[in-house]
């Protein structure tokens, strides 16, 4: 008899999210980041990165001493951060949320191989009473408005997402929201400095924006605090990427999710166009011969505190009895 392997995508209708223009970080058309990542395929290429980061934050997350009973993770991707996170904490429910139905089809189809391998070694060792059931599941929904209930969750991940939606103030509350008391956020995203090396070269023959203008590191810790996050630990890193040929950087580029902004040239961008930037790219070339490209990368912790308010919005002030000496 096969074992039962509980799994769910559940959608939820997109936000309209240019609700408020004035607070954009960046005019970034989610509906098309949505389309840009509904191709794993031409995705992976680029997920060599992502399983680094992934890395770095895990040491990062050693030195937290926390025990999550419910973990979310925020732009689950293909859902690869899944079974590291449940195999660091075993005990744990892992939610993975993405906007993608297409990723979450990936992320699925890799927690069932990754249960039935599991399955099989324990139902070949294992009495009964100590074979595994599945804790983990997908939903489909806008990480800046989660379907989970309010102080819900102990540990909320969320790696290299954050920078693909135009409102962070605006998803830090959300997370905010569904984190419990002194509930961890951790989170990494690219940051100013990323395809400085595009950006420039773009500069010098066409003034339209190619890449994201990606948020400081500062900003964020001070949206961190604006939203109610207590103590924000932020820090930056730079990892230069090279390679031999401008044709692969142009596919990495477009694997990482290319250009997703409202404000982009419309329409192809000619091929005089491409042919310079080539040209100026080509000119970056290293010692070694090869062509470097930057990321910026930026990684952050918070918790939530404990709340100075009631549920009706009054303040809580605490008065402690000055001591006596007898």
């Amino acid at each position: 008899m096969g074992k039962r392997v509980n799994f769910a995508i559940i959608a939820l209708p997109p936000r309209c999210p240019f609700s408020n223009l004035i607070m954009l970080s960046a005019p970034i058309d989610l509906h098309l980041v949505r389309q840009l990542f509904s191709a794993p395929d031409k995705i992976h290429a680029s997920d060599f990165l992502r399983r680094e980061i992934a890395a770095r934050m895990r040491e990062r997350l050693e030195l937290v001493k926390i025990q999550p009973q419910t973990i979310l993770d925020a732009g689950c991707g293909e859902g690869l951060d899944t079974p590291e996170l449940q195999k660091k904490y075993p005990g744990a429910q892992v939610i993975g949320v993405d906007a993608s139905l297409t990723m979450l089809a990936v992320a699925q189809n890799h927690q069932r191989m990754a249960q039935g391998t599991v399955n099989r070694l324990l139902n070949k060792w294992a009495p009964a009473a100590f074979r595994a059931s599945s804790n983990t599941g997908l939903i489909c929904a806008d990480f800046a408005r989660l379907p989970c209930a309010t102080a819900g969750t102990d540990l909320l991940w969320s790696n290299l997402a954050l920078h693909w939606h135009p409102q962070p103030d605006i998803v830090f509350a959300e997370w905010r929201r569904v984190l419990r008391t002194e509930g961890l956020l951790m989170f990494s995203c690219f940051g100013p400095d990323t395809l400085i090396e595009l950006r420039e070269a773009y500069a010098k023959h066409d003034q339209h924006p190619h890449t994201i203008p990606f948020v400081d590191m500062h900003d964020f810790g001070d949206m961190l605090v604006n939203t109610g996050f207590s103590t924000p630990v932020m820090d930056m890193e730079k990892i230069t990427i090279t390679y031999s040929s401008v044709e692969k950087l142009f596919s990495d580029i477009r694997a990482f999710g290319g250009n997703p902004l409202m404000t982009r040239r419309r329409g192809l961008t000619g091929k005089h166009l491409h042919r310079a930037v080539c040209q100026t790219l080509e000119q970056t070339r290293n010692a070694d011969g090869v062509i470097p490209l930057t990321f910026e990368v930026i990684y952050g912790h918070a918790f939530r505190p404990v709340s100075r308010k009631t549920a009706a919005g009054e303040s809580i002030i605490r008065f402690d009895s000055p001591k006596r000496n007898i």
